[in-house]
């Protein structure tokens, strides 16, 4: 059994728990009344708030739609506003953009084109909307105002900005220094930058909005002029300053130079033709050499310009001309300067023609430089014209044929001149010695040597037969090996020819023995012998037998001195007798034959001449020993004869005086 005192505390304690429990459940339903209550209240509350709220709606939706039709509204007549503006504002156009136009573009391009762009607006809204409107007439006519000045200012920029390209700038950039490996590209600047973009802007706007392409024509016409007036420059200059100072190329660099000009610069082709002698039955000598030199260089640099400055005028032209008009438009641009080139060489050609008629074959020598130069910038003529009309492009071709043909002939007539020169007594040497014939002959050839590959290209331009159809370099060489040896052969011929005018037979060998050994020396000095022996393999030896052939002959004109001094007629005797009247007179005539002969030989052919000193020094020292010999055997042959009471009489001189005769031969000075 549980103690009464647990259980009565036990009860309490439960009695406690319960009555809180009951304050803790009448506390909940209290909040759950409370809170019945408040949510009554929100519920009224939101009721209340939505049914206001319904009401707001009603009240603001008419306002916000009428709100938004008033906006709208408010839009349109701002649209309709601002489009008014806008085509009041064309209307006011050719007044606002009046004064601006009228002035003209120069100094505000970007101001004036703005203007320009605001009339054609105008002009394609009355064009749209009121093609009747007098107004479009005036934008029109404003329009095309502006237009006309735009022209009017390329026109003038062009005019006043371009200038002929000095001809020294213009010798820098065709000039060649051999001692660098790249080239310095030397630019061309036509135009200064600013007034090039000016320019480039225009033409833009022509193009685009002008429909005009007479800009063009005039730039055509303004860029050609100055082309020409480039190259005229460049020639005035050779003119002025070349035959007085010398000065061929500009002092601003200082350049070795080969002998082509369109980045090879020539020689002097009159530096060698000075040579040619002055006097000569061929006229082969040239009249007021240096000017003709100063004309050859300047046609030469003259082309080679062009090639240069016709590139540069492309270079230019492809930024201002639209490009379907570039090609075009540079044909046009460069016919003025390229047909006033190419009647030059056409005047060329004809000079030489008419030389050529009048036996001037010095003429063919201009055409050589120029030719060769022609041929090889042919190539880059070629590409600078690439694109023009065949008209254009022919004009070179054509010009080089000209002169390969009258070049050719030239030679060909100059072969004949050579064998038909005629055997005028008058014009033959006195002395023996080379004949005019013979050195301006060579000297001839030697240019050829000069422009060896000219000269056999011009030939072969003649050929027709199967084997010319291909060209080569050796087949040139041949033929112009076979023409050097055609001018030697018809040389010698009329030299045979001409030595039958001299009546003593001994003159007549000295003087083939001094041409013969002028051609032999002059072959192997100027390396024509190599040229030479492609065809005629023993040429050198053939020209050492001749020579030999005319000394042997010369030292026979002394056999009728010699002769006095053989032992022919001599009478027999013993020494100590006595000789007859008739063999002392044979002595005498032996010893008075041999000083007449001698002093008669030495007394003409004193005044003979062997330019070359080795030959002479040769010849008279072998006909010395042969006749100095002969008379001391003579001498010894009569010191015991007793010929004649006066011995001084016939034996005159000393064999050392004979000598100091014969060495004194062939001396004019003496």
């Amino acid at each position: 059994m549980i103690p009464t005192e647990d259980a009565s505390a036990r009860k309490r304690e439960i009695e406690e728990k319960l009555k809180q429990e009951q304050e803790t459940l009448s506390f909940i339903r209290e909040n759950l009344e409370k809170s019945d209550q408040l949510t009554k209240g929100m519920v009224s509350i939101l009721s209340s708030f939505e049914s206001r709220l319904m009401q707001l709606e009603n009240s603001i939706i008419p306002v916000h739609k009428q709100t938004e039709n008033l906006q709208r509204l408010q839009e349109n007549v701002d649209k309709t506003l601002s489009c008014m503006d806008h085509v009041i504002s064309y209307y006011h156009v050719a007044k606002d953009t009046d004064r601006i136009i009228r002035e003209g573009p120069t100094g505000r391009l970007d101001e004036y084109l703005a203007c320009i762009a605001k009339i054609q607006k105008a002009v394609e809204y009355f064009q749209d909307n009121n093609p009747d409107s007098p107004e479009l007439n005036t934008v029109k006519a404003r329009f095309e105002k502006g237009k006309e000045l735009l022209e009017a200012e390329f026109r003038s920029l062009l005019t006043r900005y371009s200038k002929p390209v000095p001809p020294i700038l213009i010798l820098d950039a065709i000039s060649v220094d051999e001692e660098l490996e790249v080239q310095e590209d030397i630019v061309l600047e036509h135009l200064p930058e600013a007034v090039l973009q000016d320019i480039i802007c225009i033409a833009g706007w022509l193009v685009e909005y002008g429909r005009n392409q007479d800009f063009m024509n005039v730039y055509f016409q303004i860029r050609s002029n100055q082309l020409d007036r480039s190259i005229k420059g460049l020639k005035d200059h050779f003119r002025k300053n070349s035959a007085s100072s010398g000065i061929l190329y500009s002092p601003a660099v200082q350049t070795k130079r080969k002998d082509t000009p369109t980045k090879k610069a020539p020689k002097r082709p009159g530096q060698q033709r000075r040579r040619l002698l002055r006097r000569t039955p061929l006229s082969l000598h040239l009249r007021k050499d240096d000017v003709l030199d100063i004309e050859i260089d300047s046609y030469i640099h003259c082309i080679s310009a062009f090639v240069k400055l016709a590139q540069s005028e492309y270079a230019l032209l492809t930024e201002i001309i639209p490009e379907h008009h570039q090609k075009k438009t540079f044909d046009s641009l460069i016919q003025e300067a390229l047909d006033n080139l190419m009647l030059e060489g056409d005047n060329i050609v004809s000079a030489a023609r008419r030389a050529i008629m009048r036996h001037d074959y010095s003429a063919v020598l201009t055409i050589f430089p120029i030719l060769r130069h022609l041929k090889m910038n042919k190539s880059e003529f070629d590409t600078t014209l690439q694109g023009t009309a065949a008209s254009t492009k022919n004009k070179l071709p054509t010009l080089i044929t000209s002169m390969e043909t009258i070049g050719a002939k030239a030679l060909e007539e100059f072969a004949d001149s050579i064998k038909n020169d005629p055997d005028k007594e008058y014009n033959m040497p006195k002395d023996g010695t080379v004949h005019e014939l013979t050195s301006n002959a060579i000297l001839f050839l030697q240019q050829l040597l000069d422009f060896h590959e000219t000269a056999g290209a011009m030939l072969a331009s003649q050929e027709t037969s199967s084997s010319a159809s291909s060209y080569t370099s050796e087949f040139n060489k041949r033929l112009l090996s076979t023409y050097i040896c055609k001018v030697l052969g018809n040389l010698q011929l009329n030299l045979l020819s001409k030595s039958k005018v001299y009546e003593d037979s001994a003159l007549s060998s000295i003087f083939l023995h001094n041409n013969y050994n002028y051609i032999l020396k002059s072959l192997e000095k100027s390396e024509l012998i190599q040229l030479v022996t492609v065809t005629q393999k023993k040429a050198e030896s053939s020209y050492r037998e001749l020579i030999e052939q005319q000394i042997y002959m010369y030292k026979s004109s002394w056999h009728k001195v010699t002769e006095h001094l053989t032992d022919r007629n001599m009478p027999v005797f013993q020494p100590g007798t006595k000789l007859k009247d008739k063999e002392r007179q044979v002595i005498k005539d032996k010893f008075k034959g041999f000083n007449d002969g001698l002093e008669e030989l030495c007394k003409i052919q004193k005044g003979w001449a062997i330019p070359d000193k080795e030959q002479r020094d040769s010849i008279r020292q072998s006909q010395k020993k042969v006749v100095s010999d002969a008379y001391r055997s003579f001498l010894q042959r009569c010191a015991n004869i007793s010929f004649t009471k006066n011995p001084e009489k016939y034996h005159k001189y000393r064999p050392e005086e004979v000598e100091e005769m014969i060495e004194r031969l062939f001396d004019t000075s003496a």
